[in-house]
């Protein structure tokens, strides 16, 4: 039996809520505290003078081991005085980077998938925002504030498993009720084509059990006498990870699609030295 050990993290820019500081040492810590195979990271900070300038998943990956990474922007710019972002003015060359653009490109936001397997490809989809914004509590700051929503995307990696390809799917998706749902549905209808067993992670802004409601549909079988229901995909993990200082409820998730019944060996959420969500961790028996 060989173990895996996945997680899903929405870091908010690597900022610690005892002090709000974002040094790239917390940071630093808080990974390696993690120590997971393969990890999802969500609202992380490239270039952005808030964090100290630093390529956080670059970072992130040094911090775990992981030689295999890519973070793929939702934006490109910088937070602009009160909610939203700020485009940079000129046109981004890419909008997936690696450890081979070290330093290239401006400032940019958005997710990244780590892992210390070796990939053998990647995919990359973006999803434009949501037409309108919503009152949200932001850190840092009292009372509600309007917060546009932002492109959202997923990031796919095709590992080198234990027993064969593996695919993990990286997410964070919209806080407007309904996109983020539609997001999620078209995110289980994309992957059809990518490698099983296959996991998605991520801050899927959706509470509990809607998300397996929304991927874990029930599909036809075989016409006929013998016509059967399948569960397509399975939540392995059903734990609070949000806010941080006392989880009420669960936005993170790790799913699962092509695996025996058995295959979770444990799950936690960890609370770390930054972010006001903790950190899913799921570990696999493979």
């Amino acid at each position: 039996m060989t173990v895996l050990k996945v997680a899903t993290f929405n870091l908010l820019h690597g900022m610690a809520l005892d002090d709000g500081s974002t040094g790239p040492e917390r940071l630093a810590e808080a990974m390696a505290e993690l120590d997971a195979d393969i990890v999802a990271l969500q609202e992380v900070d490239r270039h952005q003078e808030r964090s100290g300038g630093v390529d956080q998943a670059a970072v992130a990956a040094r911090a775990m081991g992981a030689e295999a990474w890519r973070f793929l922007a939702a934006v490109h710019g910088v937070p602009a005085p009160v909610s939203g972002w700020l485009p940079t003015a000129e046109a981004p060359v890419r909008h997936v980077y690696g450890p081979e653009h070290d330093g290239e490109g401006g400032p940019s936001y958005g997710i990244a998938l780590l892992s210390r397997l070796p990939v053998r490809r990647w995919r990359a989809r973006r999803f434009p925002a949501a037409p309108l914004s919503l009152p949200l509590r932001v850190q840092g700051r009292p009372g509600l504030t309007r917060v546009p929503d932002e492109p959202r995307s997923v990031l796919a990696a095709v590992v080198d498993g234990p027993h064969g390809p593996l695919t993990v799917l990286a997410a964070h998706l919209s806080f407007v009720p309904g996109w983020n749902v539609s997001q999620l549905a078209r995110i289980g209808r994309s992957s059809a084509d990518l490698p099983r067993p296959q996991l998605l992670l991520g801050d899927f802004n959706l509470p509990g059990r809607v998300p397996q409601a929304v991927v874990g549909r029930r599909e036809r079988g075989a016409a006929g006498r013998n016509r059967r229901h399948r569960v397509r995909w399975h939540s392995l993990a059903r734990v609070p990870t949000y806010p941080s200082y006392r989880p009420r409820v669960q936005f993170d998730h790790v799913f699962g699609h092509g695996f025996p019944p058995d295959v979770v060996r444990r799950s936690e959420a960890v609370r770390l030295g930054v972010s006001d969500h903790c950190a899913l961790v799921v570990e696999l028996r493979l």
